[in-house]
């Protein structure tokens, strides 16, 4: 019930305004926000590499309504690759397309899209293309495909509870696109997604195997340490050694767990957001995981 309460409230125009621009929540989304600049969001992958854990930037940002507005996206995020290839450092940067116009034209936010595709793999870096919700994942799979084909360097997210996903991996996996898997954050109504969180870890598992047996490099995005054996499990069974696959985790989220992993030899990349378009992503972050709600009140308590 929490959860549907948050993305709820993730949807709503007023106080996502309010949120945004109110001085009483500065420090809020300190836990999962790296800052509202570049900059800012440098210094912490800058620590975060001290600490033996890689990172992929994020500029917040989602379903744009103006070309003039996905240019901007596009112009802050060929920003991104210019640090990262200044400060010499294996980032790589995600994206959400509703961000580069998705939802104004497919053809729109293709071309805006290759441009950064070009730029990713003309530094050796790599795109990552973040899914959003249903209505999304055939333009996405799509789009994805072709950047495939035509520059390399790009990873497209897959949500598990989605009923699809099975379907769509083995697609992705045929044609050597990397993949980072997920369990999914948005509210998805049950003629599309699996209802039930132990359906849903199911379902995470099973496709995280088939991910590790026979995809490209892949992606295993969660915080769960069920999810995490199950996946170190597979991995062994394929005979994958620890530079062929990576964890991926959220900045500010089990920390002692990204510590643990990271001390144990194995690739950790966190999702560095940064940006002032914060408040849908935060809230998803609480919808998640009920307990970063006691952590942040906590703090707010103290401040």
């Amino acid at each position: 019930m929490l959860r549907h309460v948050f993305i709820h409230l993730s949807e709503n125009k007023r106080m996502r305004r309010w949120m945004e621009t109110s001085r009483l929540t500065r420090g809020l989304t300190r836990r999962f926000v790296a800052g509202h600049t570049l900059d800012e969001a440098m210094q912490v992958c800058r620590r975060l590499q001290s600490e033996r854990l890689s990172a992929t930037i994020d500029q917040l940002g989602e379903s744009v309504t103006t070309t003039a507005e996905a240019a901007q996206f596009r112009t802050g995020i060929e920003g991104i690759y210019h640090a990262i290839a200044d400060a010499k450092m294996p980032l790589t940067v995600s994206i959400k397309l509703t961000q580069l116009g998705l939802g104004l034209s497919t053809e729109l936010c293709e071309a805006n899209t290759a441009m950064l595709a070009q730029i990713a793999a003309e530094q050796g870096s790599r795109l990552e293309i973040d899914m959003e919700a249903s209505d999304c994942v055939d333009r996405t799979l799509d789009i994805a495909e072709h950047m495939h084909q035509q520059y390399g360097r790009v990873r497209c997210v897959l949500q598990a509870y989605l009923y699809r996903t099975e379907e769509d991996l083995k697609r992705l996996n045929r044609q050597g696109i990397p993949v980072r898997l997920c369990k999914g954050a948005y509210d998805e109504p049950a003629s599309v997604a699996f209802p039930e969180k132990a359906v849903v870890d199911r379902n995470y598992l099973k496709l995280a195997r088939m991910l590790i047996q026979d995809g490209s490099f892949p992606a295993i995005a969660t915080h769960d340490p069920k999810m995490i054996e199950g996946a170190l499990a597979a991995v062994s069974e394929a005979g994958r050694k620890k530079e062929d696959f990576e964890f991926q985790m959220l900045y500010g989220v089990r920390r002692d767990l990204q510590s643990q992993l990271a001390a144990q030899g194995y690739g950790v990349r966190l999702y560095v957001p940064f940006g002032d378009a914060w408040y849908p992503y935060f809230m998803r972050r609480l919808a998640e995981r009920p307990a970063n709600v006691v952590f942040i009140a906590k703090n707010l308590l103290r401040a």
